[in-house]
């Protein structure tokens, strides 16, 4: 019995599949494959030449008191936004300002003695007019005044670096920028007036902001090439325009040029030193952070463009799938050139009517048939 069913299963099986094949037969070939072109564009452009760069502080200040002291308050929260000239940190003044008091005193003092010896030296000279005294005295009395006069200088400039001492007890932002945390509490003693004084805070400069880049010694030379041709101008001389973007941005947001270049290679790794700016107003570049700059490795050129999506790598060999006048597909051989958005350069002529798929490439296969439509163009 179980024989019999299958018997019947397979003949049932058999005669679907004969079905199949005629229906199949009558059906024809299969339906063409839906693609979209584009047209090869035309367009004046600038190659860019990329560089990987590290953001750098424009001005970076170490904040050092100028005198010793107590430091007895903290006038910022850390972190925050300074201006140039805000007060930092305050030192105990008394000291300082008991010194001033001192010497304003020796200052009197010594005023009081060069009034006198301005006296006797006048009355000595009517004295020597009428040969009431010797010459020899008249002399002393003159340099006796001579010392007096010095002696209130000398105090005067006493006074003067006290009250110095008295402005320095306050601590004040050099540079506008945004400030680090305090690194000395206040009750501590610190000292001052020197590069080994205590090291109280830090303030980095926010806006203007520098890249600094190095290019290869084969850039450097193209770029000297271009100039002397003419067809681009040296970075030294110019403020040769450049762009920036870091992690997460879209394209190259950022403007700004090239603000220095280095007088020499570094002999250790062939490169050379260059530094570009940018305006942070915003805040948003951090120095520290890692960029992309590019700036234009060529002067303006008249270039074909196709969109990156349409070009076909497979080992050394670069295509593209474009539609002749039948609709079929061919493959054209193509070399690239510099990128441009999301177009790429093509080295040598297209025929500005030739029809490059872009859309549907997958299922385009060269020397079949396909229905083609034009792609939208993009705003």
């Amino acid at each position: 019995m179980k024989k019999l069913i299958w018997m019947a299963s397979g003949l049932t099986l058999a005669a679907l599949t004969s079905c199949d094949k005629k229906e199949a037969q009558q059906g024809g070939p299969p339906p063409k494959a839906l693609v979209e072109f584009v047209h090869p564009v035309k367009k004046e452009i600038i190659a860019w030449d990329e560089y990987n760069g590290r953001l750098e502080a424009m001005e970076r200040v170490e904040v050092r008191a100028r005198v010793g002291g107590m430091l007895e308050e903290i006038h910022f929260k850390d972190g925050q936004m300074v201006e140039k000239g805000d007060l930092l940190f305050s030192i105990d003044r008394k000291p300082f300002e008991a010194a001033l008091a001192a010497a304003q005193a020796d200052m009197t003092q010594a005023e009081s003695a060069r009034d006198l010896a301005k006296t006797n030296f006048d009355r000595g000279q009517k004295l020597l007019a009428r040969n009431a005294i010797s010459k020899e005295e008249a002399d002393i009395r003159s340099g006796d005044f001579a010392v007096a006069e010095a002696k209130v200088l000398s105090a005067k400039a006493r006074v003067d670096t006290a009250k110095l001492d008295v402005g320095y007890a306050e601590v004040r932002a050099p540079i506008s920028g945004r400030i680090s945390d305090h690194f000395v509490s206040t009750g501590n003693l610190i000292s001052g007036g020197s590069a080994q004084s205590t090291l109280l805070t830090r303030i980095v400069s926010v806006s203007p902001i520098y890249c600094r880049i190095d290019a290869d010694e084969a850039s450097v030379l193209k770029y000297m090439r271009l100039d002397q041709e003419g067809k681009r101008k040296s970075a030294r001389d110019h403020k040769v325009q450049v762009e920036l973007a870091v992690s997460g941005d879209e394209g190259y947001p950022r403007k700004g040029y090239v603000d220095f270049v280095d007088n020499a290679l570094n002999p250790e790794t062939a490169t050379m030193r260059a530094r570009t700016i940018f305006e942070n107003k915003d805040g948003f570049l951090t120095p520290g952070m890692f960029a992309k700059v590019r700036l234009p490795g060529s002067g303006k050129f008249m270039a074909t463009l196709v969109p990156e999506i349409a070009i076909q790598s497979q080992q050394d060999f670069t295509s593209l799938l474009t539609l002749d006048e039948n609709d079929v597909v061919q493959v054209t051989p193509v070399k690239l050139g510099p990128s441009y958005g999301d177009m790429r350069a093509i080295e040598g002529e297209l025929p500005e009517n030739l029809r490059v798929i872009v859309s549907g490439i997958t299922n385009a296969r060269p020397g079949a048939p396909v229905d083609a439509k034009e792609a939208a163009k993009s705003e």
